[in-house]
């Protein structure tokens, strides 16, 4: 599997390929020219980056045509499913920016799909079978051998219905039974062969409760689900290509069941269009392993920001927007690809750079003094909040005799090209005065505490004739005036490019030093009341929003991806 990398994006068409075929069924006149879509997730965990792929082209193709896109929950597995889930997939949804019309539960259904199992029991296209799993699988065969039938599949219709109604009891054991469509155990298609369409759960349902103890699988609850509600256009991800063919095999049953003319089968059949899957290095998308990481403490929950869920994202500070643009810039195809993070880094930043708020804050400080600036004055400066938005505005900051700044941007002995504070050396401080580096003083272990220069009275920014040339420009915080916070950084969740390709347990692929907390960090006043939803760029390091963790007493901030791509040319050395 090739990774996409930006030297790969070429100019993209007006349409993809799933748009052009949507364009041909409308110039065709199918469906009466209706555009019906839905979004059908299991509610079995937290919506990732990769359902939110689905999302913008299951709303996105709604959008563009006029027509409708609805929300179905697969609620079809009780042991799995709990109203948590569903409750942040509809944040999810909405925090993109999309709008269903309607919200439909496959439980809606369960009478529906009960009845017409009972129908093609009756009519002879399923029976009851008390096999093993285990057994059921090896009497399946191979694609290249065809399958056994199974010792139970011509029992008698009358006994066929008997027990299926006995699955439906509190008594009925998981497993003891199943119910199989009886279709073809010769055909070269694996999901042909007498395929399990009903199984014993006695979990209670979080919407049904304890009414229902034999549940649909998936395959025979979602086609039947489109057709019930109408869908013209059930776009899905490359995995369910082979699952087609028994997708509309289940319609023309339900079709005969319905007693539907062959001519509106033809007109009105849903159509099943599948697309790439959405893979990013250094990343898994699988819910069992996201699930493992979540349930073993592995990461902060699901929303840890270093997870690819759209809660975690959003916790992270990617915004909506950048996410769109990442999965309308990568596109839709009928080939998987590994697409790289980086890619999805750079729209973040894209789109961040016209959307924050650039404040001042120090991650690792060392104290500079002002020597020859009065005790006791402040001043209020006034700080451009974003140069690349001219209805942004300003806030002001404060400047005093006594700062912070960036330990990383002092040097006692630099080399000839280190551009920022050194002694016998100028620099500027952002927004407010140039300023030349004295000296240092040490304490016993000969580690840098504190830094010493005098400013120029005449060169603060604005004043006229101020603008004389330095090399560098630091950002700075009023060590009288600030607020201490805590920064969480974070690194690749995984260690290598492709976790999900790799034979080893996925945990032991986990990145060690995927989070770095910076627990003595300044941020100046204004940035400290930010709340979680407001975009930040502390000046030179990146961008950041505040934490739901944050306090009145702590502000805690992420760093939601740097200014500049270095990850890539560090991890080359």
């Amino acid at each position: 599997m090739e990774i996409a990398t930006n030297s790969d994006k070429t100019e993209k068409k007006s349409l993809n390929f799933v748009e052009q075929l949507i364009e041909e069924d409308l110039a065709q006149g199918k469906n009466g020219g209706r555009i019906q879509t839905r979004f059908p997730p299991e509610p079995n965990g937290y919506l990732h980056i990769g359902h939110a792929k689905a999302i913008c082209m299951d709303f996105g193709a709604a959008e563009r045509y006029n027509g409708v896109c609805n929300l179905r929950f697969d609620d079809t597995n009780p042991s799995k499913e709990t109203t948590e889930y569903v409750e942040n997939i509809l944040n999810d949804i909405k925090w993109l920016g999309f709008k269903w019309g309607h919200i439909y539960y496959a439980s809606d259904y369960f009478q529906k799909l009960w009845d017409f199992a009972i129908w093609m029991i009756e009519n002879g296209h399923a029976y009851v079978d008390e096999q093993t799993a285990e057994q059921i699988a090896e009497q399946k065969g191979t694609p290249t051998t065809p399958g056994v039938a199974s010792p139970y599949r011509d029992r008698p219709i009358e006994e066929n219905l008997r027990l299926f109604r006995q699955m439906n009891t509190p008594e009925a054991v998981e497993g003891s039974m199943v119910l199989r469509a009886k279709l073809d155990m010769a055909n070269p298609n694996m999901h042909f062969r007498d395929p399990i369409i009903y199984r014993i759960i006695q979990t209670p349902h979080h919407r049904t409760g304890t009414k229902w103890h034999c549940y649909p699988m998936y395959d025979f609850a979602h086609g039947q689900s489109d057709y019930f509600e109408g869908v013209t256009h059930s776009i899905c991800t490359l995995e369910f290509v082979p699952h087609r063919p028994l997708y509309n095999k289940f319609i023309d049953f339900l079709k005969e069941y319905d007693g539907t003319a062959k001519q509106a089968l033809d007109d009105n059949r849903p159509r099943q269009i599948e697309f790439n899957r959405l893979n990013l290095t250094y990343t898994v998308m699988s819910k069992r392993k996201l699930h493992t990481l979540v349930d073993e403490h592995l990461v902060n929950g699901w929303d840890d920001p270093r997870m690819p869920t759209l809660c975690g994202m959003r916790r992270r500070g990617y915004s909506p927007e950048s996410i769109k643009d990442f999965i309308n810039s990568i596109g839709y195809t009928k080939f998987d690809a590994l697409n790289d993070v980086a890619l999805l880094e750079a729209a973040v930043r894209e789109d961040l750079n016209k959307r924050a708020t650039r404040v001042s804050a120090v991650l690792d400080p060392v104290k500079l003094v002002i020597t020859n600036y009065p005790e006791g004055k402040t001043e209020q400066l006034d700080a451009i909040n974003n140069p690349e938005d001219e209805t942004a505005g300003s806030h002001t900051i404060s400047f005093s005799r006594n700062l912070w700044i960036e330990r990383a941007d002092f040097m006692e002995d630099a080399p000839k090209k280190f551009f920022r504070m050194t002694p016998g050396k100028e620099v500027r401080l952002k927004n407010a005065y140039i300023v030349k580096c004295l000296g240092c003083k040490k304490d016993a272990n000969g580690r840098i505490v504190e830094i010493e220069a005098e400013y120029d009275s005449e060169s603060k920014s604005g004043m006229a004739g101020a603008n004389r040339k330095v090399k560098g420009t630091l950002h700075w915080v009023n060590a009288d005036d600030c607020v201490k916070a805590e920064v969480r950084e974070y690194d690749r969740l995984f260690s290598i490019e492709n976790p999900s390709a790799d034979d080893r347990d996925f945990r032991e692929l986990l990145n060690p030093n995927s989070l770095h907390v910076y627990t003595n960090c300044y941020v100046e006043r204004f940035a400290a009341a930010m709340q979680p939803g407001q975009y930040l760029q502390f000046q030179r390091t990146g961008y950041f929003m505040a934490d739901p963790d944050t306090t009145t007493e702590k502000p805690v901030f992420n760093k939601t991806v740097g200014l500049k791509d270095t990850w890539a040319k560090q991890n080359k050395k």
